[in-house]
């Protein structure tokens, strides 16, 4: 199974996606064709030991940068290193693709060269957000489509409970709608509507959850689905409360010798706490819903982040996630009608 990688696009150019390819290679076992400038891409990988039968390197001679307009530039940048990664997997020559670019040029590539799965109405961002305990919640939808329709939150909700059960390993996933309060008839009318939709549906749905309940502090819920609109707010500003948690915790440490003292003996706990809450543990974001398997990782990702981005979309690959999807999809449309 080879994953295909846009080693070029990244916030810090290809050596740390380089260097994460390997260590999926080394480590994993796994294989990755690598999309980029060839000499660069081949000079990187003199610097270190590993299969070279695992890794092989495909020229491409443009970058899409994080300012292009990404429908121009994905139709006009053809050779670009997104779009030929993309193509590897609309060619069947790998089962899934990573870019670490501009995230609107990785889905207009995705959904003109792979398409959608059949019956799949929207395909959603799917962004695994760390909790107190247990596997991540899966948010989704969290930016692809901002205005959303109660048939695409339905559609997100299946899509979430088979990604949870399949990737994430959770038996049962408890499904939620992300409403301003927990009462069947609270949030917009699109949100009413879904959940209306999503009580047919013979899975764990369990209502209408609140934002704390994303983090593990109000009701269990696995997969907490929303418009792109308001789960892109919900990711930044997670990621925004997140880093400014640790700045102050280490101001505070920095202004006190008891607390330096503290936070040496402390040193594990807190490493352990950065683990859970980094993103790169977790690789990025999936786009469901696409003719193959499409992961959208952070500008900064780091070798870490590419390792396991790899690791994620060969598991999907393994568990026949969009099979499942596909599958669903077609069941419940012909269950019910023209509503889903």
């Amino acid at each position: 199974m080879w994953v295909a990688v846009d080693a070029m696009s990244g916030d810090y150019g290809p050596e740390c996606i380089v260097e994460g390819a390997v260590l999926a290679v080394r480590e994993l076992g796994l294989s990755v064709s690598l999309v980029g400038d060839e000499q660069e891409l081949l000079d990187l990988l003199l610097k270190f030991d590993y299969d070279t039968e695992k890794i092989r390197v495909i020229h491409s001679t443009e970058i899409i940068g994080m300012n292009d307009s990404p429908s121009i530039a994905v139709r006009a940048m053809e050779d670009s290193s997104v779009v030929k990664a993309v193509r590897l997997v609309a060619e069947k020559e790998c089962v899934g693709v990573f870019s670490p670019g501009n995230t609107g040029a990785t889905m207009a590539a995705a959904l003109l060269h792979m398409g959608r799965l059949p019956g799949v109405l929207r395909p959603p961002i799917a962004a695994p957000i760390p909790r107190e305990v247990g596997s991540p919640v899966l948010l989704l939808d969290a930016g692809a489509n901002v205005d959303c329709k109660p048939e695409y939150l339905a559609q997100f909700a299946v899509m979430g409970e088979i990604y949870s059960r399949e990737v994430f390993g959770i038996q049962n996933p408890k499904v939620g709608i992300l409403s301003n309060g927990e009462e069947d008839k609270k949030g917009n009318a699109v949100t009413v509507k879904t959940f209306e939709i999503l009580k047919k549906i013979p899975f764990n749905f369990i209502g209408n959850v609140e934002g704390r309940d994303l983090y593990g502090s109000g009701r269990d819920v696995d997969v907490v689905v929303c418009d792109g609109y308001t789960g892109n707010i919900v990711l930044k500003a997670t990621e925004g409360l997140a880093k400014s948690i640790f700045n102050v915790l280490k101001n505070s440490i920095r202004e006190s010798s008891f607390a330096q003292t503290g936070a040496l003996l402390l040193k594990s706990t807190f490493n352990a706490v950065k683990k859970r809450l980094d993103y790169a543990e977790y690789g990025g974001a999936l786009l469901l819903g696409v003719e193959g398997i499409c992961m959208i990782g952070h500008g900064s990702s780091n070798a870490l982040a590419v390792k396991n981005a790899i690791r994620v979309i060969t598991e999907c690959a393994k568990q026949k996630v969009n099979e499942r999807i596909a599958a669903r999809i077609m069941e419940f449309r012909s269950v019910m009608g023209e509503t889903i």
